[in-house]
């Protein structure tokens, strides 16, 4: 089958296009012939040697969406979809023809969506799903999403409409603003840090109950737009991993951070979150997802010269 590899980490230019052999199947797998795979920047992150845990030889790759060929009678032929924290990392991934998962490490993929479809959804919407979920979003939730326009923030609106959030979002350029407005979304646009708080009071009165800041840059300005007793839900920090946080604010306030690291979770785990919140797309009360990319795996080199180079562009993999 045709593969992406790489033997070493460091450079993309160690990453190649491979011919290997079928993924061997276990007692208790399933083999996915790949259909599509969605390319995330923890993927190219993981070829530049960001994640020291990764053992090579390795195929990378997150997220896919694909049909059974081999495995449990009952099984073959079922049209699935999945991601988790194994995949691409100790256990061969996506970007692939086929790949080799456990049974229950795949969910059944929503037949309202296309493959290319499901395959752009892993790793954002289950990340989105686990930061609202940990930090209490339900019904009346005033909840403020920083970083709308990014493919986890993209997801956290729409997932928090579907549980009965009150939604406000921040964006930073008033033409993302406007795409955004024209979806419905109450929008703001970022500025200066200090007057974040101010700005959100003006729609939140006594602010936020959950701030989710899908960029990290924002930790120290969302503390005085918090509630009491307010939840900040984060999943990025700056590169060298550290902000000054006004912790006494934070604790005036009765405030809780929430760290969310969807690479804490197997593929069984994130087979269950996909399950929960992949209903809804066939009940038609989750829009299908667009604006992505499709290219063929045999380019994924310059996909992954494209993802690092910071495109806003969800690119998903065609074996």
């Amino acid at each position: 089958m045709k593969a992406l590899q790489f033997c070493a980490t460091g450079d993309l230019g160690a990453l190649r296009l491979a011919e290997l052999a079928l993924p061997v199947v276990g007692a208790d797998d399933v083999l996915v012939q790949v259909k599509a795979a969605g390319l995330n920047p923890s993927d190219v992150k993981n070829v530049l040697g960001r994640f020291p845990y990764t053992t090579l030889p390795r195929v990378p790759g997150r997220d896919f969406a694909g049909v059974i060929v081999d495995g449990p009678q009952a099984l073959v032929g079922k049209e699935v979809w999945g991601t988790g924290k194994e995949l691409g990392f100790y256990r061969d991934g996506s970007h692939a023809g086929y790949l080799a998962l456990p049974v229950d490490g795949v969910a059944f993929k929503p037949k309202s969506l296309s493959f290319a479809q499901a395959a752009s959804l892993g790793v954002p919407y289950t990340t989105a799903w686990e930061a609202l979920q940990r930090s209490g979003v339900g019904v009346d939730t005033r909840l403020l999403v920083i970083g709308a326009n990014g493919a986890v923030g993209t997801a956290a609106i729409a997932l928090a409409k579907v549980l009965g959030a009150k939604v406000l979002a921040a964006v930073r350029r008033s033409e993302q603003a406007q795409v955004l407005q024209a979806q419905g979304v109450e929008v703001l646009v970022l500025d200066n840090p200090q007057t974040l708080g101010e700005q959100v009071n003006e729609v939140f009165e006594g602010g936020a109950e959950v701030i989710f800041d899908t960029t990290g840059h924002w930790l120290p300005a969302a503390v005085p737009a918090l509630h009491t007793f307010g939840r900040i839900a984060f999943i990025a920090a700056p590169l060298d991993g550290h902000v000054h946080l006004p912790a006494l604010a934070l604790y005036r306030k009765g405030g809780t951070l929430v760290g969310v690291n969807t690479l804490l979770y197997s593929s069984r785990d994130c087979a269950q979150m996909l399950n929960q919140f992949g209903q809804y797309f066939d009940q038609g009360i989750l829009p299908a997802p667009g604006g992505f990319q499709e290219a063929a795996l045999v380019d994924g080199l310059a996909s992954y010269a494209q993802v690092n180079a910071g495109t806003c562009t969800k690119v998903v993999l065609i074996p």
